[in-house]
C-alpha cells in the first residue's frame, strides 16, 4: 500500500534552494515535500488527471509537461478565472498540446486533486502555486485506495463532460 502525506510551505525553502546547492545546479539535493510530489507526478506511464484551482508552480507545470511529452493522457480542469490570472501556467500547458477544461462559471472550481495511472489519489489544501509551497502551510495526502481513487475518478469524467475545452 503506497500512502504519503506532505506538508508544503516550507518555510526557507526558496532560501535553501538557491544557497545548498552543487555549482552549476539549480536544484535541492535534499527531498522536500515538492519534490516528494513531483515524484508522484512524474510517477505517471498512463494517465494525469488534475483537478486545481489553479497551476502558478512552474517546476509542477513542467512535469506535467515531461509526462505530456512522455505520452502520458494528461486532463486538467481548472478555475477558469485563475486561468487568465497573472503567473498562470494553465494557458502554457493547453498550448503545448494537454487536454484543459475550465468551469466558466461565477463560482469557482475549487478543488485541489489528482489521480495518477487510475491508481494513486493526490488531495488535500495544496493550491499548486508558488506561494503555496514557499509559506502557506498546506498539505497533500497521497493514498492508493482503491475506493477513493474510484470516486474521485467518476467525480472528475463527471466533471470533464460538464465544463467546456479552451
Amino acid at each position: 500500500m503506497k500512502q504519503d502525506c506532505l506538508g508544503l510551505g516550507e518555510e526557507g525553502l526558496l532560501h535553501h534552494c538557491f544557497t545548498h546547492r552543487r555549482n552549476n545546479c539549480n536544484y535541492a539535493h535534499q527531498a522536500t515535500s515538492l519534490s516528494r510530489m513531483l515524484d508522484f507526478l512524474n510517477s505517471a506511464q498512463r494517465s494525469l488527471d488534475i483537478c486545481v484551482f489553479t497551476i502558478t508552480c512552474n517546476e509542477i507545470a513542467d512535469v506535467l509537461l515531461d509526462a505530456h511529452k512522455r505520452g502520458v493522457q494528461v486532463r486538467i480542469i481548472s478555475d477558469d478565472d485563475q486561468m487568465a490570472s497573472n503567473g498562470s501556467d494553465v494557458a502554457r500547458l493547453r498550448k503545448a498540446g494537454i487536454a484543459v477544461k475550465i468551469d466558466n462559471s461565477k463560482y469557482h472550481m475549487h478543488n485541489k486533486f489528482a489521480i495518477i495511472d487510475k491508481r494513486l489519489l493526490m488531495n488535500g489544501s495544496f493550491n499548486w502555486t508558488r506561494q503555496a509551497v514557499i509559506g502557506n502551510n498546506e498539505n497533500v495526502v497521497i493514498l492508493d485506495t482503491p475506493q477513493l481513487v474510484s470516486m474521485f475518478g467518476k467525480y472528475f469524467e463527471s466533471l470533464w463532460k460538464k465544463f467546456q475545452s479552451i
